[in-house]
């Protein structure tokens, strides 16, 4: 896998940071067209289930991001489930829309190793 840009690093080292405060399943961060960032991890609620991508892309559009450049999951799920997007179609589809089609969504494990790049 070739090297991550800094601005990549830095929503990995986010999303592991969203992951690991809240003791979540995942952990997810979003990098908006203008450079700002938005972390979230899964909510599990008895009457609200969103998965950490779901809940970052929420906050990027209630904050009035006006587009995507990347997003990144920190998950300890098999990479062969979570990567091919089968457990997260709702979350790949809101980066979709607000990022565009060809926006990176990048699959880490809870080191920060990432194990895939998908395109949203």
């Amino acid at each position: 896998m070739t090297e991550l840009d800094q601005e990549d690093a830095k929503i990995i080292t986010l999303a592991r940071a969203a992951r690991t405060r809240t003791g979540a399943a995942e952990g997810a961060a979003v990098r908006d067209s203008d450079g700002r960032t938005y972390a979230a991890a899964t909510v599990t609620l008895p009457s609200l289930r969103l998965s950490a991508l779901e809940v970052a892309v929420a906050m990027a559009v209630s904050s009035g991001a006006p587009g995507l450049e990347a997003a990144a999951v920190v998950t300890a799920s098999s990479p062969g489930g979570l990567a091919s997007g089968a457990q997260d179609p709702a979350g790949l589809a809101a980066v979709r829309e607000l990022g565009g089609e060809g926006t990176p969504v990048i699959m880490a494990d809870p080191g920060g190793t990432v194990f895939r790049t998908m395109i949203g």
